[in-house]
């Protein structure tokens, strides 16, 4: 019989699908952006209650034995000008997580989220999560990883995870995973050359056309324009993918792919998601490149959450 969980801002599936790669059953999911949730239905046989959370009860959700969210981070990032709780409607989202778990009293919750929750309002925020979860007789375990250090994956991508138990033997038993090496490059997630479209190349008519052309020189780094000058990223790493990718321009990474005429590229959001880690034959539905590059950037390193996924699953 596998363990159930619920998935809350579940946004594409990354988290559930590392669940279920580690043997776990996902019974019910929620999200409300209508494009996620086209990609979420393409990939996942789950239900996907397309509501916003404040408007689900307790009772419409199946039981479940573990509660995964990654809970919307605007609010507790830098990206998001630090504004916490006083966010209304993303940094109060908590506590509709609150809500639903007093009520249904998961075994476990996981939680995901940007590495600043911890410092966040001088650390006070990650206080007051702490604070409710033990309220209510959790047991807490949590550790910044990065993808590249955890997941074998090229990102420098760090995140908190938040591991939850009501059984104290179990949370003293649950060690987060150990770092593993590198192996993976930035070649292993990019396209085959050519079979890539060329509207994902610059060409003159790009402003600022010749200062990418003469700071961007090879395939086996990614660069990023920042505003007035060009970033490359020297750890053979991809920078950390983010959400405003999809607002266009030059917040998707850049590489200089040799022997076209046109060399400079973004990557593509089949790429994005493959430095995520999601499984080659995940599905990107028929939607703008816009909306899939913000949901790579919104979403997780599905390797990274599988192997805690496997921890939690031999500690129960």
């Amino acid at each position: 019989m596998k363990m159930r969980c619920a998935s809350f801002f579940a946004g594409v599936g990354g988290i559930d699908i590392a669940f279920e790669q580690a043997g776990f059953e996902i019974v019910y999911a929620n999200e409300l952006d209508k494009f996620a949730v086209e990609t979420f239905k393409a990939n996942h046989k789950t239900f996907i209650d397309h509501r916003s959370i404040t408007d689900v009860q307790a009772k419409d959700i199946p039981d479940f034995d573990i509660m995964l969210a990654g809970f919307p981070c605007q609010a507790f990032s830098v990206a998001g000008y630090r504004k916490g709780f006083e966010d209304k409607g993303r940094g109060d989202l908590y506590f509709e997580l609150e809500r639903i778990f007093i009520e249904k009293k998961p075994k476990v919750i996981f939680l995901e989220n940007v590495k600043n929750l911890v410092s966040h309002d001088h650390g006070r925020t990650f206080e007051i999560i702490k604070k409710s979860l033990m309220d209510n007789g959790y047991h807490i375990k949590h550790q910044v990883l990065n993808a590249s250090e955890y997941g074998n994956i090229p990102q420098n991508r760090e995140r908190i995870y938040v591991v939850c138990f009501q059984d104290e033997q179990a949370m003293k038993k649950f060690q987060f995973p150990e770092k593993i090496e590198l192996t993976a490059t930035l070649q292993n997630m990019l396209e085959d050359e050519n079979t890539i479209d060329e509207k994902y190349f610059y060409t003159e008519k790009t402003p600022f056309f010749d200062k990418l052309v003469e700071e961007i020189k090879d395939a086996k780094t990614l660069y990023q324009w920042r505003r007035q000058y060009v970033r490359a990223n020297k750890s053979n790493l991809c920078p950390t993918l983010t959400a405003n990718m999809g607002t266009g321009g030059h917040n998707v990474p850049l590489l200089n792919v040799q022997g076209k005429k046109n060399t400079i590229r973004k990557l593509t959001p089949r790429e994005c998601f493959n430095f995520q880690g999601y499984p080659k034959d995940f599905i990107l539905p028929n939607i703008s490149n816009a909306s899939l590059y913000k949901q790579a950037g919104n979403s997780v390193v599905v390797p990274v959450i599988k192997r805690i996924a496997e921890q939690i699953k031999k500690v129960l």
